[in-house]
């Protein structure tokens, strides 16, 4: 997919920030790309960014309207067809990292074939995928994994991959959710893969590489969430990972959407290690990347203190303190980097 920018966010009326999270990681990520937002009544969430009308983004050259979204079952709900439909008439393409295609809603696929305007439906894919193989291939990968959904498993590869080519390492971030297609350009959304074909979609997205080249792959869910383990495991096999690193969000007691207990990362790192060896027996954790965001700076500190002493490895919030630590583990057990 091409998407053309300068973009126009499109809120919703989402009830809290990480309803939004596909526009925010764009904005954090890709804020040049971004003129504004629009809110519908009731909206609670906020990126930052100016509260700007549909003509005004017009006016300001915005070319596609985001739909930067999330919800549970990636719907489009009715309501907000009115506004999709406003900005294709005013000039705009549309895309929507939703589950629910563009094109499946009358107005907007008229509004949208009338005046000849792109839909783009970043959770689907027309690529065919083969069933994975597990055959060990050349190059290396890391995989980010997660006690939860939502924990920092996008931002944690896209540091490690900006930390790693800041030191002339050859490393490239692999999307495997929407809002990671949008920042990179390229990927698939694995939770919209016909199970089947999960772990042959993610040897597609992290193919044979130079033996030195890193493959940064973005995880997705939880192998302990009831909702959504099926992708991380199919994820988790196709990646093939060399190394992986450990995503926790540590206030939380319950994983997203369910009334599960969170699992310790403990727990993840063994059960990580116990599913991974099937498809690479040397699979092993390099770190630990924790959402402080709720601490205060001393608690943020011995939050990770806490961690890197309990499981021997590096431990920080990538977005607040950097993955340095982490990149210097890789360096020593992957000395070729």
């Amino acid at each position: 997919m091409n998407i053309p920018h300068p973009y126009l966010m499109f809120l919703g009326d989402v009830q809290d920030q990480l309803g939004a999270k596909t526009a925010q990681g764009i904005v954090d990520w890709r804020p040049d790309w971004c003129l504004g937002q629009i809110r519908l009544e009731g909206c609670k969430a906020d990126l930052g960014i100016p509260d700007i009308t549909i003509a005004e983004a017009a006016g300001q050259g915005a070319r596609t309207l985001v739909v930067g979204v999330v919800n549970a079952g990636g719907v489009l709900p009715e309501h907000w067809t009115s506004a999709i439909v406003q900005a294709i008439e005013a000039g705009m393409d549309v895309a929507s990292g939703l589950h629910t295609r563009l094109e499946s809603v009358p107005a907007i696929a008229e509004a949208a074939a009338r005046l000849g305007r792109q839909l783009f439906n970043v959770r689907h894919s027309d690529q065919r995928f083969a069933t994975g193989k597990g055959t060990k291939r050349p190059g290396l990968r890391l995989l980010t994994v997660g006690t939860d959904c939502s924990v920092g498993k996008k931002y944690t590869a896209l540091a490690l991959e900006k930390e790693m080519r800041a030191r002339g390492l050859d490393a490239d971030f692999r999307a495997t959710g929407q809002t990671g297609v949008f920042i990179s350009g390229r990927g698939v959304a694995i939770d919209a893969v016909v199970a089947d074909f999960i772990s042959g979609a993610v040897e597609w997205i992290a193919p044979a590489a130079d033996p030195a080249h890193w493959d940064l792959i973005e995880g997705q869910g939880s192998l302990y969430h009831p909702s959504f383990a099926g992708v991380s495991l199919g994820l988790l096999h196709g990646a093939q990972p060399d190394a992986f690193v450990v995503c926790h969000e540590p206030t939380r007691t319950t994983m997203r959407g369910v009334q599960h207990p969170l699992p310790s990362i403990q727990e993840v790192i063994d059960l990580t290690v116990r599913c991974g060896r099937l498809t690479n027996p040397a699979i092993r954790p390099v770190g630990i990347a924790i959402n402080t965001k709720a601490y205060g700076e001393d608690e943020a500190r011995a939050c990770l203190e806490a961690a890197a002493r309990a499981h021997g490895l590096p431990a920080t919030d990538p977005i607040r303190f950097g993955v340095a630590e982490i990149i210097d583990r890789l360096s020593e057990e992957f000395p070729t980097t």
